[in-house]
């Protein structure tokens, strides 16, 4: 028995150490977690480029790459906002007029809010959309902060991700250093689906959200179409934020139809039916879950945790799933095990 623990101390250290780290970088955890999800992705790719030049230079060159990318979609995204700032303008003046009537009631439509909750969501949507350049100067430290970890986070466990898993795997008992591998494989498959399907659904909005426009009648079809994609782009945000924003738009122009239309073909069907169906099966089918599970995972991270939920959800409902799979399959193989478990629970 003291064999076993000096063999997991070093073990039951880094746990508390992770616990105590946690609990001092909450405010940038959701950056520390996208970051070492999206180093784990990726890790394939810096070995490959590590057999050709030193393991920092690869490193480097990813996260830089990383970087790239990641600066062309805001300075894209920033552009096409600035080329429509009259259009969401018009939008969001036209729901303040609606909503500041003294004869406007949200109930009377059907909408479960209050005018003073809508108006708070109203100015949010116009921090976001509009006024971003004041929004992100005012958060500028804490922006540059968060971006700083995020990426830092990317560097160092594509620097030395190959390491720590070593010298865990190194320190801990052969049953547990299995187990480790087993997770590790699962992880890696769970997070790759995720970033892969969050980019395929959010091309595949842009494109279903095209028709819905178009019958929308209210021209600015390809903008409102990428103001859908780049919300289903940012997992806290959701097409949804789009289609509910630009109905609220309809209803303050008093458009029966094209509230309806936003709320059947653009909420119901290209936003709901992705989130609900082709995310769960698409990711499901790669880490051989069940769909609805998956559905949980993902839904029930982004409620509890917001954009960490997002990678969290689905990688704690696979790791569980793979925990009892380990379990079982151990009690079918290995007689002594099974034996130990039936006293134990005969005891308690």
């Amino acid at each position: 028995m003291n064999a076993i623990r000096s063999d997991q101390f070093p073990l039951i250290i880094m746990g508390i150490a992770a616990v105590i780290a946690i609990v001092v970088f909450w405010s940038v955890m959701d950056m520390i977690l996208l970051g070492a999800s999206l180093a784990i992705v990726l890790l394939p790719l810096h070995d490959r480029l590590s057999r050709r030049t030193r393991s920092i230079v690869s490193a480097g060159f990813i996260t830089v790459f990383i970087f790239g990318i990641l600066a062309a979609v805001a300075v894209f995204t920033l552009f096409i906002l600035s080329a429509n700032t009259s259009t969401l303008m018009d939008m969001f003046n036209a729901i303040a007029v609606w909503l500041n009537n003294p004869t406007t009631d949200p109930m009377a439509y059907g909408v479960p809010f209050s005018k003073e909750s809508l108006a708070n969501s109203l100015s949010e949507g116009t921090a976001l959309f509009v006024n971003y350049q004041k929004t992100i100067l005012a958060h500028l430290p804490l922006v540059a902060f968060k971006l700083f970890v995020f990426f830092f986070t990317i560097f160092i466990l594509l620097f030395k991700g190959r390491d720590f898993k070593r010298k865990i795997i190194f320190h801990a008992p052969n049953g547990i250093s299995r187990a480790i591998h087993r997770y590790s494989d699962v992880t890696v498959d769970t997070l790759y689906a995720i970033y892969v399907v969050q980019v395929l659904i959010a091309v595949l909005t842009f494109f279903m959200a095209i028709p819905v426009f178009y019958l929308l009648g209210y021209g600015h079809i390809l903008f409102y179409s990428f103001l859908a994609a780049f919300c289903e782009l940012i997992p806290i945000l959701g097409s949804s934020v789009a289609f509910i924003l630009i109905g609220a738009y309809a209803l303050s122009l008093g458009d029966v139809m094209g509230v309806i239309i936003l709320f059947v073909l653009g909420y119901l069907i290209v936003s709901c039916v992705p989130e609900i169906y082709i995310r769960p099966v698409l990711v499901g089918r790669r880490v051989k879950i069940n769909p609805i599970i998956m559905f949980i995972g993902i839904i029930g991270g982004l409620l509890t945790m917001g954009l960490a939920g997002f990678v969290l959800g689905p990688v704690i409902i696979v790791l569980l799933i793979t925990s009892y799979s380990i379990y079982i399959k151990k009690k079918k193989i290995d007689p002594v095990f099974s034996a130990e478990n039936h006293n134990d629970s005969k005891k308690g």
